[in-house]
């Protein structure tokens, strides 16, 4: 039967219905058929029971797509029932729901299932913690730039510190964060030229653990804190010189440091400027690993490419921000902690990739610091949530911090945080200088426990399908929502079809897509395109920012 021949015969049904409905309240005449012709009785004069039952009075009949004719309101489809959600107090005696779904319900609240609608929770803490649909603690996030994916890690972020775990931003390049943690009541640190520094020399908040510790245990923080110095000392170096440092240049300045450690007071400051002291005097114990055997000027052979390198960083573009104190120390207490790097220029290669490695040595030897002391029973056990954003700047800046992000997704069980990073494309790895950092980028998302992917091009998810294990109707869904919007001819906004709309993966299991609405608080501490505001709406959010993130 053709569509054009059941509409015929639904009007045809629709007039008999109209009819019957007029006839039965001006007193119940005669039923009629289908047909339209009138009802057969049977040999005894009886009518037959159906049409009796239709000669009784009832109510009008209402035609569910209405009445034909001028005003009768008729329509050519059937409008989809609203859907409210509710909570069971609000909606109480319509629990349980007549329909619901499989979709996840542990940890932040992110959006909605895009099919059933259902709530759908997660983060990599819960999943990891709570759940245990994930064996590592971590998240890596793919998608094309203005789609939401910094604003999904900001909603896990708000909600992780709700239930008291400390989110560390450790280099926020835009900043995308830095209101969010300031409406937290947590501390925000800029780092840059005329804004701030950081003393590399400094032990932070480990060694005010292992003097508070200890003994024993005391004296194994310390000796962990000596190396993350060494380390940190030899990342400068190798920045600016734009190659490693060869190993008895190493050990060279682990000496140096041990000789400033002993002739330091307790609480007092060491310098870089105090570490080219050390050079120059050439003490005993630093002189014994150069094996000068007596003689000053095998001593200044061996340390003089050492000494310039130092020289370099104080004399360079990155002595304003670290050959001083510290302008502020991270508290361990704070409820939340950024440090503010978006002061230096994206062109400020060398710069940048100091910042980024001195923000993660000084945040992470803090996570160490706190459970050192947890562990000694002077301080409760605190998690932690790093979150590691525009991953392609800071992976081309230097290779360190390709070896610095590689330990922690391999070791963020142990260390007890859980991390979010966020890139656009798996080609970002593909830009690295060398085969060694490309593999080790590549193995992000393989070792990550959830993969969410916002819109991407369907090479892109072709690519990744390889690696987490996409199905050909995951493949269609994601690189649909890379399509741009629609041109706008009303001159209305029209926003990206993506734009808010995710897919969870973990292992092997089906995707979950979600859509995300952001709130209006959500919305005016995270804005990704502050420099495309009218300047009213900039001064409304300049004094948003005064307010602790809030407006009157």
């Amino acid at each position: 039967m053709s569509r054009r021949s059941e509409e015929r015969k639904a009007e045809q049904a629709d007039r008999l219905a109209e009819k019957q409905a007029r006839e039965a309240l001006a007193g119940g005449p005669v039923s009629t058929q289908p047909s339209g012709k009138p009802g057969k009785q049977d040999r005894k004069g009886k009518k037959p029971k159906a049409d009796a039952d239709k000669a009784r009075p009832r109510q009008p009949y209402v035609p569910p797509r209405g009445w034909l004719g001028p005003g009768g309101g008729r329509v050519g489809y059937m409008d989809p029932p609203t859907m409210w959600r509710a909570t069971t107090v609000q909606a109480c005696g319509m629990w349980p729901f007549a329909a619901g779904s499989g979709s996840p319900m542990t940890g932040v609240p992110l959006g909605q299932h895009l099919f059933t609608g259902a709530t759908v929770c997660g983060d990599p803490l819960n999943w990891f913690t709570r759940a245990r649909y994930i064996s590592n603690p971590s998240l890596f996030m793919l998608g094309m730039p203005g789609l939401g994916k910094s604003t999904l890690v900001n909603r896990m972020l708000i909600g992780l510190a709700a239930t008291g775990v400390v989110p560390l931003v450790l280099g926020d390049l835009k900043p995308d964060y830095a209101d969010t943690v300031r409406a937290l009541g947590g501390q925000v640190i800029s780092i840059g030229r005329g804004r701030g520094g950081i003393n590399v020399l400094d032990p932070g908040a480990m060694g005010e653990a292992a003097a508070r510790i200890g003994g024993e245990a005391g004296e194994v923080l310390k000796a962990e804190t000596h190396g993350r110095v060494l380390n940190m000392v030899a990342a400068l170096i190798t920045i600016v010189r734009g190659r490693p440092m060869d190993d008895h240049e190493q050990s060279v300045l682990s000496a140096c440091l041990h000789h400033l450690r002993e002739r330091t007071p307790v609480g007092g400051t060491v310098l870089l400027p105090d570490l080219l002291r050390v050079l120059t005097e050439g003490p005993d114990r630093v002189r014994a690993v150069t094996l000068d055997r007596g003689d000053d000027t095998r001593y200044r052979d061996a340390v003089d490419p050492l000494h310039r390198s130092l020289l370099g960083i104080l004399d360079g573009p990155l002595g304003d921000t670290f050959a001083s104190e510290t302008s502020t120390r991270i508290n361990p207490n704070a409820p939340a902690v950024c440090i503010d790097i978006s002061g230096i220029g994206e062109a400020d290669t060398q710069l940048t990739a100091a910042a980024m490695l001195a923000a993660w040595s000084d945040g992470l030897g803090t996570v160490a610091a706190s459970h050192a002391l947890a562990d000694a029973g002077l301080a409760p056990r605190r998690w932690f949530f790093t979150v590691l954003d525009e991953l392609w700047r800071p992976l081309r800046a230097a290779s360190g911090i390709v070896d610095r992000i590689d330990a922690l997704t391999r070791l963020n069980r142990s260390l007890g945080l859980g991390d979010a990073k966020i890139t656009h494309t798996l080609k970002d790895a593909e830009a690295l200088g060398t085969d060694s950092d490309r593999a080790k980028a590549r193995g992000f998302v393989e070792r990550a426990g959830m993969v969410v992917c916002a819109g991407l091009p369907r090479a892109e998810m072709e690519e990744l399908g390889k690696v987490v294990g996409l199905s050909r109707r995951e493949i269609e869904l994601v690189s649909s929502w890379s399509s741009p919007p629609g041109w706008g001819v009303s001159g209305e906004h029209e926003e990206p079809p993506g734009r808010g709309r995710f897919l969870i993966k973990v292992g092997g299991r089906p995707g979950i897509p979600i859509k995300v609405a952001i709130t209006d608080a959500e919305r005016r501490l995270h804005n990704t395109n502050t420099r495309w505001t009218p300047n009213e709406e900039s001064v409304e959010q300049a004094v948003s920012r005064a307010n602790g993130g809030w407006t009157a």
